[in-house]
């Protein structure tokens, strides 16, 4: 099966939003979500705040995530192999293979993390200062778990930027100097296929988590 020029387009915007809407959400959560629950006064409830949030968005999160993965995996098997590009879009491919499976692992234990904290209470209403800082009352468990969220979003934002800086330099490339035109041969390969399916499967999968 040979994959047209509208369908690798849909696949790449796929891959763009959902990268977008992953950084996105997790430089929101950082820079505005967290420090404004100082201003909940209970702790507790603060706790419960933030768990409720960050459960309304992990499934665009996990969606998002598995989009901008999965998209770039199936692109690598096709548009992208190395034998259709040039040296230097080598170079910035591996990079972004890297830096993509940075975010995924990243991402994935952010997750997990966060539902370990939501874990520690009922309702998830761990007393906290903010979304990764412990208050004096967080019990010892539950701060070492919000200490390493911290640490995590922080690479999440890292990874997450630095994808984005590589796309817009392969985007440059390519509009600067472009290379040969690819042949149709090279989206052979519709992979784009077995990502939608993946990334359906950790959707569904994330709302039956949170619904239990």
């Amino acid at each position: 099966m040979i994959v047209n020029d509208t369908l690798a387009n849909t696949t790449r915007a796929a891959h763009d939003v959902g990268l977008a809407a992953w950084l996105g959400g997790v430089m929101f959560g950082e820079f505005a979500h967290n420090p404004s629950l100082a201003r909940i006064t209970s702790h507790t409830e603060r706790g419960g705040v933030s768990s409720a949030a960050w459960n309304g968005y992990n499934l665009i999160n996990t969606a998002g995530l598995g989009a901008a993965a999965l998209g770039w995996t199936a692109a690598r098997f096709s548009e992208t192999r190395p034998a259709n590009l040039t040296a230097t879009e080598q170079a910035l491919s591996y990079a972004k293979d890297g830096l993509m499976a940075a975010a995924v692992l990243s991402g994935l234990a952010s997750g997990v993390q966060g539902s370990r904290l939501a874990h520690q209470a009922p309702n998830g209403a761990v007393a906290i200062e903010t979304g990764t800082k412990p208050a004096t009352e967080t019990p010892a468990k539950a701060a070492r778990i919000q200490r390493s969220l911290g640490v995590l979003g922080n690479v999440n934002i890292l990874t997450g930027a630095a994808l984005v800086a590589v796309n817009a330099i392969v985007a440059q490339t390519n509009h600067s100097h472009p290379a040969a035109k690819r042949t149709s041969a090279t989206r052979s390969i519709p992979l784009w296929l077995g990502a939608a399916a993946t990334t359906t499967a950790a959707v569904v999968d994330t709302t039956r988590r949170a619904r239990r």
